[in-house]
């Protein structure tokens, strides 16, 4: 057996969180879409952590994941539109500080278009991919700059905000009765009210943080646990439900409200392509070559590091 500290990659949300998420997601749709998602549950589940694998491969994907609100003073003059913001920041800029508002955007318009074209594979694979990056911007250090603590000796908090909290507590504990999903009348409207609404809690995640640590021996803020046949060095179990105590259930309120983002989305790119007959492609067998881009990503992840910011540093 041996031991490590803090021996795990920190994915954003935690994989464990994002196919939470997902699956709950598929559980809000109308029976006209269950048709089709219902069978794919498992995928969509377990799909829903790709866009942090391919991080390892692609520069370009990192800033899709965020976005440095901070940066921008006021936030109400950051333009809606991509080609708009790059003519007033450049795209340098708005690569450097993440661009996750604008690549929502993009995702939909291309699960829009997956639906008119009846394409099972791409709907599927954009759905799960879209819920990633939706929940990702609900996540308040996914709109900051700060966003591991590594400006003020915090270092660890992003993992321990939205995975070891959610690891915790969201299934014993956490209420993900929601409803159903809802139409959009903007989707630029939505994922920048909660990225706004992500940035303005950032500074409450990490102020309460800070002040807590302060009631806490290092022994007691941190414990060893097995995880998987490894001992792991990791925020203990009381600390960890004394934070969650502080925030007042924040870190389930975000993913309650990314549940009910991620299929109001999906629904309304459906309705948006005419709210096509999905029975009729529910039971289509996907070709070898999509199964072969599905297995790509299912591999082990490579030891390389993350290819630009990292959850982790």
């Amino acid at each position: 057996m041996f031991f490590f500290f803090l021996a795990r990659p920190a994915f954003c949300w935690g994989f464990f969180a994002h196919k939470l998420i997902n699956q709950y997601a598929v559980y809000l749709l109308p029976p006209e879409m269950m048709v089709l998602y219902k069978p794919s549950l498992e995928f969509i589940t377990e799909h829903a952590v790709d866009p942090d694998k391919r991080r390892y491969a692609v520069t370009e994907e990192g800033p899709r994941h965020y976005i440095d609100l901070d940066h921008y003073r006021p936030w109400d003059s950051i333009p809606w539109q991509y080609n708009r913001a790059v003519e007033k920041y450049t795209d340098d800029s708005l690569q450097k500080h993440g661009i996750g508002p604008w690549w929502v955007q993009t995702m939909m318009s291309r699960l829009t278009r997956a639906f008119s074209e009846k394409d099972k594979f791409r709907i599927i694979k954009l759905s799960a991919e879209l819920g990633h990056y939706v929940a990702d911007l609900h996540v308040p250090l996914h709109a900051h700059s700060n966003h591991n603590g590594q400006y003020t000796n915090q270092l660890g908090i992003h993992g321990f905000w939205e995975s070891r909290i959610p690891e915790l507590l969201a299934e014993k504990e956490f209420d993900f009765i929601i409803g159903k999903a809802g139409y959009i009348n903007s989707t630029a409207a939505l994922i920048w009210s909660a990225a706004r609404q992500s940035a303005a809690s950032a500074d409450t995640v990490l102020s309460l943080e800070r002040e807590l640590s302060l009631a806490f021996r290092p022994d007691q803020k941190y414990s060893f646990e097995l995880r998987n046949g490894t001992v792991v060095r990791q925020y203990s179990t009381a600390f960890s439900r004394a934070y969650h105590d502080q925030l007042n259930g924040m870190v389930e309120r975000r993913m309650r409200q990314s549940i009910q983002a991620i299929a109001s989305l999906w629904y309304t790119a459906w309705v948006n392509a005419g709210q096509p007959d999905l029975s009729a492609i529910a039971s289509k067998s996907f070709t070898e070559d999509e199964l072969k881009e599905w297995d790509e990503l299912n591999a082990p992840l490579p030891l390389n590091p993350i290819k630009g910011r990292s959850c982790s540093n």
